[in-house]
């Protein structure tokens, strides 16, 4: 069955926030609860009602995404959560279909998310696109190569956070499109960033600040809170918990963790980091690095040409794609992508297929990140000339690898 749905206004936001509330079982507080409201952009709101019950929500934000070769407006989906009362209704598919009609009449031709449950949004059409690194680093084990780089003009200094806000924004203002996944913040999302009530801390420490800086000004950043903790002889055995590292060059990059690394009164360093974070490399023992892989972004084709031809390829390709796409079905059918290292052209076509891909298969790839010879192997999609599907990853493959850094 299908149920009323449409945007919300501001009125509406306890409603709204109650739905989430219940479906992912927190209790947020109420100076959390009004940054949410700062964050939400309610012309982009859904909302499913039964009866004058909210049963449903979502909403996008609008962004500027870095993509390989540059940016692109994308929908970043968000806030989407289903009464339990309500499961297996429908909610969830109506709501999809309707935001990606959305998307698409806003002219932004990709969708992104974060996924609560990695089980759920593949049957919509979106592919796991990057990956994060969750890992430990004791401190013992944390020494680094020889010649590691470093810059003598460079010095540390810690903030507050809060103080030295202009230059935090700034430097990351100046990196955020070298890596595939990163999107510009507006004030709302760095008054998130930077939040420090007791209900953002986790039992950690307040919200601290070191900087790499020079007589220009700062040349990057991090943040972290700590987790201190004593044994049963009383030698120190706290955690650091790093929430952001952002750095304009290898040098500052080194120093900056080298600083969080040495830092008093801790034995171990907790992160989540791209997976070819630059710090594997600069560890002289870098088996000392713990880590867990887990997925990160989660990117869909909302308009499969668009989306093809306004991304860089780091090598040629002339390929026809079959698209299957149950769920946008403007996306289905034939389309010859032709593209090399100065641009790429997406068209309809009427060719036999070299390949046919569920649409997933094109967004997990889309960032960069090369699994769809990973997806071949597995038999999630079918190559009809030999040595297409390699040409085509080949040709979407980039680096630095796709990474977002920060839920949304």
């Amino acid at each position: 069955m299908t149920y009323p749905i449409r945007p919300i206004d501001a009125s509406e936001w306890p409603l709204f926030s109650g739905v989430l509330q219940e479906a992912f079982g927190w209790t947020t507080p109420p100076s959390q609860s009004e940054r949410y409201k700062a964050m939400t952009e309610f012309d982009r709101t859904l909302a499913v009602f039964d009866g004058d019950l909210m049963v449903g929500v979502t909403s996008v934000f609008s962004f500027r995404m870095t993509v390989p070769g540059g940016q692109l407006p994308v929908g970043g989906v968000t806030a989407v959560g289903v009464l339990p009362s309500h499961r297996r209704r429908g909610v969830l598919s109506q709501m999809m279909r309707r935001q990606l009609a959305d998307i698409r009449e806003r002219g932004e031709p990709v969708a992104a998310l974060y996924a609560s449950e990695s089980v759920i949004y593949g049957r919509f059409g979106y592919g796991r696109a990057s990956s994060s690194l969750s890992f430990r680093i004791d401190k013992h084990g944390s020494a680094f190569v020889k010649d590691a780089p470093a810059d003598p003009s460079l010095r540390l200094r810690v903030a507050n956070p809060a103080d030295v806000r202009a230059g935090i924004e700034r430097l990351f203002a100046s990196v955020v499109t070298a890596r595939p996944g990163r999107y510009e913040r507006t004030k709302e999302f760095w008054d998130d960033t930077l939040a420090d009530e007791e209900s953002d801390r986790h039992g950690l420490s307040s919200l601290r600040c070191m900087l790499a800086e020079d007589d220009r000004g700062v040349r990057g950043y991090a943040l972290y809170r700590i987790k201190s903790s004593w044994d049963e002889n009383d030698v120190a055995n706290g955690e650091l918990h790093l929430i952001e590292l952002e750095s304009a060059d290898p040098a500052a990059c080194a120093l900056l963790w080298r600083s969080v690394l040495n830092r008093d009164l801790v034995t171990k360093v907790r992160a989540y980091r791209p997976t070819d974070e630059p710090l594997i490399a600069l560890l002289a023992d870098p088996r000392q690095l713990r880590a867990g892989y887990m997925d990160e972004l989660w990117v869909r084709l909302v308009e499969v040409d668009r989306a093809l031809a306004a991304r860089a390829y780091s090598a040629p390709v002339d390929v026809v794609i079959e698209v299957e796409d149950d769920v946008c079905p403007w996306n289905a059918g034939r389309w010859r992508l032709t593209a090399d290292t100065t641009g790429a052209e997406c068209k309809p076509a009427e060719d036999e297929p070299d390949i046919t891909v569920p649409v997933s298969a094109l967004g997990s790839a889309y960032m960069g990140d090369g699994q769809l010879v990973q997806l071949l192997g597995a038999g999630m999609l079918r190559e009809h000339v030999p040595g297409a599907v390699r040409a085509l990853a080949t040709a979407m493959s980039w680096s630095p690898k796709p990474w977002a850094g920060k839920v949304f």
